[in-house]
This record gives structure tokens, C-alpha cells and sequence, in this order.
């Protein structure tokens, strides 16, 4: 369950980045997925809008619906957080990292590393056991 710290840190974030509880449209759906019998019979899908900026969150992340409500507003402020900071916010970061990560290497990037990758293996092989000589 949700503990009272959590809440009140998400409060405080809310509060930082202007978002009032009643510029927020909340509905309770049915959520879709897995889960059978549960997932339509219950209403823990949370629908949250924020209405002036526009944004849409559906979250369906939990069983529980006040943890939903939770995880809601939370990425609510991440979007939020988003758009205000641009590039600052870790979500970008994180995905600047990954993109760096995929990114091709130089040629001469490459023939580096696979020279040091050489050097490694002639350095293991100077390890293995001792050869007799006769």
C-alpha cells in the first residue's frame, strides 16, 4: 500500500510544478489485458487528465486502484517535468544515454578497441602453461 511519506512527496512535487488536484479529470475504467475474470469485474484502470496542459495519463500498472491513482500522477509530473526542463529531466537523460549507447562507433574507434582487444589476448595467452622444450 501507499505510505503517508509517498504521498506527501508526491504532494510537494505536484505543488513544485503547479499542478492543482482540481485541474486534474480522474475517472475509474475497467482495465484491459490479463487477468480474467478480475481485470472485468473491477475499475482499478485510472484515466487522469490534466486539463491545462492537455496531457492524458492511463495507468493500469497495479491491482490496486489507489496505487494506480498513485503511479498516475506520478508520471504526470514526469511528462510535466518533461516539457518544462527539456533535457534536464532524468527520463531524457536516460533515454540520451541509450541513444548514445546505440550509436555506431568511428572506424577509428573501432580498429582501437580491437587492437586493445588483441593486446588482451596475446596477454592471456603468455598466461597458459609453460611449453617443454626437448
Amino acid at each position: 500500500m501507499l505510505s503517508t511519506a509517498k504521498e506527501a512527496e508526491l504532494r510537494v512535487r505536484m505543488e513544485k510544478l503547479g499542478i492543482l488536484d482540481d485541474d486534474l479529470v480522474e475517472k475509474f475504467i475497467r482495465g484491459s489485458g490479463h487477468g480474467g475474470q478480475k481485470i472485468n469485474k473491477t475499475s482499478s484502470c485510472v484515466y487522469l487528465k490534466h486539463e491545462p496542459s492537455g496531457i492524458e495519463i492511463k495507468c493500469q500498472q497495479d491491482r490496486s486502484q489507489t496505487m494506480n491513482r498513485y503511479y498516475a500522477r506520478v508520471a504526470l509530473c514526469e511528462q510535466l517535468e518533461t516539457i518544462t526542463l527539456g533535457k534536464k529531466s532524468a527520463q531524457q537523460q536516460a533515454r540520451e544515454k541509450i541513444r548514445r549507447q546505440k550509436r555506431r562507433q568511428s572506424r577509428r574507434q573501432r580498429n582501437k578497441t580491437v587492437g586493445l582487444k588483441r593486446q588482451h589476448g596475446e596477454k592471456k595467452k603468455l598466461r597458459g602453461k609453460p611449453k617443454r622444450d626437448d
